[in-house]
């Protein structure tokens, strides 16, 4: 988080000093913090007592899916552009190969975060309908 902060504000400074490069810098910061509203509505859930809920499902998936697609993707896409293109000075590119290699480090520890999330659900849901089975063939669960 430390070198994501880090970057971005050298890379404000940079494009203001230099006078240029600050659609790149405006665009890599937006893909940034496009995020930024479901992170703070996790937190929300989580202080009112609602995020293990399924609007909180619904918060994790739209963040994993929205990161991936935006820093990840249309950053993946940026980063080529800017990479093949003449006009940007050699640090500049290099800022932007340090804050898409960021972008990865998030992501890794995003998917890995989603990974867990997703098997705990299938075993508690598997946890439950064994349950829910097993009453049945016992007879102890009315069915209509």
């Amino acid at each position: 988080m430390l070198a994501h902060h880090t970057l971005s504000i050298l890379g404000i400074i940079m494009a203001l000093m230099l006078g240029e490069s600050g659609t790149e810098v405006n665009a890599v910061l937006f893909g940034s913090e496009i995020t930024n509203p479901l992170l703070q509505m996790r937190w929300f859930l989580r202080e009112i007592g609602h995020y293990h809920s399924f609007t909180g499902d619904v918060v994790d998936f739209l963040f994993v899916a929205l990161f991936t697609g935006v820093r990840i993707g249309v950053g993946a896409r940026l980063l080529f552009c800017e990479m093949v293109s003449p006009k940007p000075k050699w640090f500049v590119k290099v800022g932007g190969v340090a804050m898409y290699a960021v972008s990865w480090c998030f992501m890794f520890s995003i998917w890995r975060f989603a990974w867990r999330k997703s098997i705990k659900k299938y075993h508690a849901w598997r946890s439950r309908r064994s349950e829910e089975r097993q009453l049945k063939h016992n007879g102890l669960l009315k069915t209509h």
